[in-house]
């Protein structure tokens, strides 16, 4: 592997992100070696950059980002028997690091020592190679695209906040905020068979993308409204009904104050979006009227379920991407993002293809 240049996105403290050139990892015996093909840059790899962490994960060393991401098999440790040099795979980017009690349960997005790709102090994907648990990248069918694959990890965050509201054949769903995050719970609700779903933002840009990918009703989100009359809104667009399960998506304190609101007496608000540590709500509301408040975190047993839906074409995320960058213009690319202009960002980590 010498003769490759292992070109890397490091961010060495807030504001400080730079291109430096990093060796190419060797695999474990439970490894393999990717040759990195598309990731997807995540409002959270921005917030790092701008911030310097997240609540409690802190960077206190240079930090690769970089953690939806797809690419092809190079190389298999010894241990590794079910993929080969040449499988294309998306990545899911949380591995636990220990047998615990959420790992037992099936909840392992919940064990406290995970290794998590770009959350301090894990390395993440942006970058030409990289090595990875062989039992956390999933093989992907000739009719998935890398860039499909790299999009299965937002599309994860939604399969997880989808079932744990519960969404089903004929729920009315109400997804506050038309981000990557909220249109690929469009997309998810839809999938699961709710029957109405409405989606809010302040841009009418990305609303118009919310029709066009089958919301139902979009309502735009205007400044000088109150949170009350925003849920009343919704059920004006709901011809009077109220949505079964609301799914916040912002981590705004008004947006998780008018998902109580518009939700139904005995329904779920889901809150996916990160805010503040605390946020006021209007708890009386949520008490009288017996609405559940289910929180998420990432996501657990959800890649081969994403991956069957998008090679049955069930769920067609391809929309979704909006701006490409081969990864020597990460930089301009991560402008992009912080900007807000269009939806996904991809970055292009193979210099030999850079088709979407």
């Amino acid at each position: 592997m010498a003769q490759h240049e292992n070109l890397s996105v490091v961010l060495y403290k807030k504001h400080d992100l730079r291109l430096e050139k990093r060796p190419v990892p060797e695999p474990g015996p439970k490894e393999v070696l990717l040759k990195i093909d598309s990731v997807g840059i995540c409002g959270s790899d921005v917030h790092y950059w701008q911030n310097g962490g997240i609540g409690d994960f802190v960077l206190k060393q240079p930090m690769v980002l970089g953690h939806e991401a797809s690419g092809t098999v190079l190389k298999v440790g010894s241990g590794v028997q079910h993929l080969q040099a040449g499988d294309r795979v998306a990545i899911e980017p949380g591995i636990p690091r220990e047998i615990d009690e959420y790992c037992r349960t099936g909840r392992y997005n919940l064990s406290p020592t995970i290794f998590f790709s770009a959350t301090p102090p894990d390395d993440g994907n942006l970058c030409r190679y990289n090595t990875h648990d062989a039992s956390y990248c999933y093989k992907l069918p000739e009719s998935v695209s890398f860039e499909e694959g790299a999009l299965i990890e937002p599309l994860s965050v939604a399969i997880h906040a989808c079932r744990r509201g519960g969404v089903t054949i004929g729920s009315k769903v109400f997804i506050l905020g038309a981000g990557p995050i909220g249109l690929v719970n469009l997309l998810v609700s839809k999938a699961m068979g709710a029957s109405q779903i409405v989606i809010c933002d302040l841009s009418p840009n990305r609303l118009e993308k919310a029709k066009q990918m089958g919301a139902s009703v979009t309502v735009t989100v205007e400044r000088s409204v109150g949170a009350k009359e925003l849920g009343q809104k919704v059920k004006q667009a709901l011809g009077g009904a109220m949505p079964d399960i609301s799914i916040e998506c912002t981590g705004a304190e008004f947006c998780v104050q008018a998902g109580v609101f518009a939700t139904k007496s005995g329904g779920v608000l889901v809150l996916v979006g990160m805010g503040k540590s605390s946020t006021n709500i209007p708890v009386l509301d949520l008490i009288i009227r017996e609405i559940d408040i289910r929180a998420v975190f990432r996501y657990c047993n959800t890649w081969p379920v994403a991956v069957d839906m998008l090679a049955s074409k069930k769920i067609d995320v391809k929309p979704l991407v909006t701006h490409r960058f081969p990864l020597e213009e990460a930089l301009e690319a991560f402008e992009t993002t912080k900007k807000g202009v269009g939806i996904k960002v991809m970055l292009k980590c193979d210099p030999n293809n850079q088709d979407p």
